[in-house]
């Protein structure tokens, strides 16, 4: 099975502008992405809009597709890459990924997961998520930046929100996280070829608009998509301050490799 990663990575993020570009201990995000996502696949390729981006791709020696500034997502953005490199190549790959590029720390275990789900010809998106657990905290199951999402039968996602989902009747919110497993999306998506043309041929939907959250427009279509469960943690930058958590993840990282 070949697999492509692919990365998009845009310099006009609302809430932390220039982010692929910002100094992780003294790397940019997008090259720590890459540089952990690069030997887990057959090949890695950042898509950015964005020149600056481009050019600091080259300079560590990544490889990096340029794309349109006018997608609506990141999986747009993918879809674009993954057309001008496997035209380019005259070759196609079996399984695409799309690897956020503010997840710095992704696992290997991570991407062999959702690798994994693709033994099931059925498959046609996958995703991970991860159980909240009693000692997150309430404060992490509120936190609207972390999409929560309710699996069905046959490991397949039903819905993703914002909120936390599901409610919890008649329980104390102080006892939710001890009552039920609530799981948490991670950022990690992976398709085959043919379902990520047909997704990005898709309009927007209503739900999709309303959580702002596009995997809503495919299921919201009919599709279904496969999800495996790790407990691994990611510590993903979305602003400032989460640059800051990282940069003490990764000094940890490095006092535990004996690397400090």
């Amino acid at each position: 099975m070949k697999t492509i990663a692919i990365i998009p990575a845009r310099y006009a993020s609302t809430r932390f502008p220039g982010k692929p570009l910002a100094l992780l201990g003294g790397k940019p995000v997008v090259q720590r992405v890459y540089e952990k996502v690069a030997p887990l696949v057959d090949m890695a390729v950042v898509a950015t809009d964005d020149a600056r981006i481009y050019d600091a791709v080259e300079a560590f020696k990544g490889k990096v597709v340029m794309t349109s500034a006018d997608h609506k997502s990141g999986t747009d953005r993918v879809q674009e890459a993954y057309t001008k490199v496997s035209q380019a190549l005259g070759q196609g790959y079996d399984v695409v990924i799309n690897v956020q590029g503010d997840e710095p720390f992704i696992a290997a275990q991570q991407i062999q997961a959702v690798k994994d789900c693709f033994m099931d010809s059925n498959t046609g998106i996958a995703t991970l998520v991860k159980p909240f657990h009693p000692e997150d905290g309430l404060e992490a199951l509120l936190n609207p930046n972390s999409p929560k999402v309710v699996l069905g039968a046959g490991s397949r996602a039903m819905y993703f929100s914002r909120s936390v989902i599901p409610y919890l009747r008649g329980v104390d919110q102080s006892e939710w996280l001890s009552r039920h497993t609530f799981y948490k999306h991670i950022g990690l998506y992976a398709y085959r070829p043919e379902a990520l043309a047909r997704i990005t041929a898709m309009e927007q939907t209503p739900l999709e608009k309303a959580e702002s959250l596009e995997q809503l427009r495919w299921l919201e279509n009919g599709l279904c998509i496969t999800v495996r469960v790790v407990d691994i943690e990611t510590v993903g930058i979305d602003t400032p301050q989460d640059l800051e958590r990282a940069e003490e993840f990764l000094r940890q990282q490095k006092i535990e490799k004996g690397s400090l």
